[in-house]
């Protein structure tokens, strides 16, 4: 089973949700429903797996049901039909008690607003939860300045937030997220307020920690860069539906409609695409000329090599990290694979 499987979650705000349901099963877009009944849907049959271990990135405009999402994974919503599992525990199920256990022990949550305590020091802020969990002062400042020094902030420890800076203060959400060790953590537009320097700073650092600590990631975006930069898989929500998931590469090559078309026309596809998925096999590559061939691994992205190629002219020889070769890029098949059209 995966780590997190969300069954045909239907969610309707109004004071008669379970009356318009069955309006929504039926078809009705969002649209149609608020016209008729004055209810708005927030998620229309959403059904996806998060595997243990990746960062599944939600994305899509404003009101798409993204945000509403992520808030029926730690039962923040619930929804108005469907299953939210969590480690093969239907979170529905729970009672009041299990369900702040469940929060304080199996999720954390980092937000686009940073939530922090104004009147509490950074280190105070991280090992918040912590102290939830009835650890001791000593065991949770421990844990804390660990979570500190591993996002960078060591030697702000006693700083209060108004003494940071916006991305400092979203490290400190970020370290406290972590320093309750739990296997998931919710990230909903966790970067969005931050300047795009900063941004992309944030985006380097949580790629480097879930290299090493492999936790369960479910990040909500709507900004395409970054979820092509951060996703091992993208789900893309449009009017609550779910209109597609899949690798970044598959969003960006095979776009299941026009709405996904939209959002990824304007992608620079040499910063997303590597060699080994553009190359023909060492049998399909017969006729290639090879007396001006550079090598690129296989892992490469195009933009790496882009330059070599342009000034040169050249065919391209993929070979994995111990050399051996395992296919051929003509400079015709790179150009067409950056095409647009």
């Amino acid at each position: 089973m995966s780590k997190i499987e969300i069954r045909n979650v239907y969610k309707i705000f109004g004071d008669s949700p379970s009356k318009v349901l069955p309006m929504v099963q039926d078809g009705a877009t969002k649209e149609e429903v608020l016209e008729k009944t004055g209810h708005t849907v927030g998620l229309d049959n959403v059904s996806l797996s998060i595997e243990e271990g990746e960062t599944f990135v939600c994305m899509g405009l404003s009101g798409s049901g993204k945000s509403t999402l992520i808030r029926h994974i730690n039962r923040l919503i619930d929804p108005t039909s469907g299953e939210v599992l969590v480690e093969g525990t239907n979170v529905m199920d729970l009672d009041q008690k299990n369900l702040i256990e469940f929060r304080r022990h199996k999720m954390s949550m980092v937000f686009q607003r940073f939530g922090l305590f104004p009147h509490k020091t950074v280190i105070e802020n991280v090992g918040y939860g912590l102290e939830v969990q009835g650890k001791t002062p000593e065991e949770r400042n421990k844990i804390a300045m660990e979570k500190i020094e591993s996002v960078g902030l060591n030697g702000f420890e006693h700083q209060y937030p108004n003494q940071l800076s916006g991305g400092m203060q979203q490290r400190v959400g970020l370290a406290r997220a972590l320093a309750t060790n739990t296997n998931v953590m919710l990230m909903d537009e966790a970067f969005s307020a931050l300047d795009p320097l900063i941004r992309s700073d944030m985006q380097k650092q949580l790629i480097d920690l879930q290299s090493e600590l492999k936790k369960t990631i479910v990040f909500i975006t709507h900004d395409l860069d970054e979820s092509l930069r951060l996703g091992d898989h993208i789900g893309i929500l449009n009017g609550g539906r779910l209109v597609q998931v899949g690798t970044p590469v598959e969003i960006i090559m095979n776009p299941a409609d026009d709405y996904v078309k939209a959002f990824v026309k304007d992608v620079n596809r040499a910063k997303v695409l590597k060699a080994k998925v553009i190359m023909s096999s060492t049998n399909e590559a017969n006729g290639i000329d090879k007396s001006n061939l550079i090598k690129v691994n296989e892992d490469q992205f195009i933009e790496e090599f882009l330059p070599q190629v342009v000034c040169t002219n050249a065919n391209c020889e993929v070979v994995d990290k111990e050399g051996n070769t395992k296919g051929y890029i003509t400079n015709k098949e790179l150009q067409k694979s950056l095409s647009k059209s």
